[in-house]
């Protein structure tokens, strides 16, 4: 494992196709996976107010001080597509958030991930959890593009620079570093789909590490 490869690809991806072109259909039935042990809807997290104002209780997601994601390209202009950023944002935060404290139940995964991501996400977690896997430093998302299909499906694509950030022991805090590389650097596919409570939740992903797309 090199950089805080958060999502892994073997567990993630659910189609070779790219989303962009696969996901006009919806994206399947807005069903949940099966509930997945200590991984709650994300519910019984304290709920943190709605910075949106679009009314939805959310689970708080709050990432150590060490911890920082930087998100780039946060406002198009077009109020669907900046919220579905926004959930995109709160999604990989939520992840974050599971490895930095080691609790799934509370991080919020559930809420922003559903059915293939979901039990990808889930299991990334758990594994990374069970070894006293998190990262430190400071990951940055750009390129972040949307397309979307109709109502409630779409896709966003984007880069992740992770050349300043390194794995750390979560117990110990003890700090590997690594050297940057072309797989410091990540591109995903994301599919997303609305549920009935107005969230914008992954329900599909892709990932190829070292991608050109995404080479400074």
């Amino acid at each position: 494992m090199n950089r805080p490869a958060r999502l892994v690809t073997a567990a993630l991806t659910a189609s070779a196709a790219l989303l962009l072109t696969a996901c006009g259909s919806g994206g399947g039935d807005d069903s949940r996976p099966d509930k997945i042990a200590g991984a709650d809807t994300g519910k019984s997290a304290s709920p943190s107010p709605s910075t949106s104002g679009d009314g939805i209780d959310r689970p708080e997601i709050k990432l150590p001080g060490d911890m920082k994601n930087v998100f780039e390209d946060r406002k198009t202009g077009d109020p669907v597509k900046d919220a579905i950023l926004a959930d995109n944002e709160r999604a990989v935060s939520s992840v974050d958030q599971a490895m930095a404290y080691g609790d799934m139940k509370k991080s919020g995964m559930a809420f922003y991930y559903t059915d293939t991501a979901l039990m990808g996400v889930y299991q990334y977690a758990k594994d990374n959890i069970a070894k006293d896997i998190s990262w430190t430093g400071t990951v940055r998302y750009f390129d972040r593009e949307v397309a979307v299909f109709n109502k409630t499906s779409a896709a966003v694509t984007y880069c992740v620079d992770e050349s300043r950030a390194n794995l750390k022991n979560r117990k110990t805090n003890t700090v590997q570093e690594t050297e940057t590389s072309a797989d410091s650097y990540v591109f995903y596919n994301t599919g997303v789909k609305k549920n009935k409570d107005g969230v914008w939740q992954i329900w599909n992903l892709t990932e190829d590490r070292g991608s050109q797309k995404c080479q400074p």
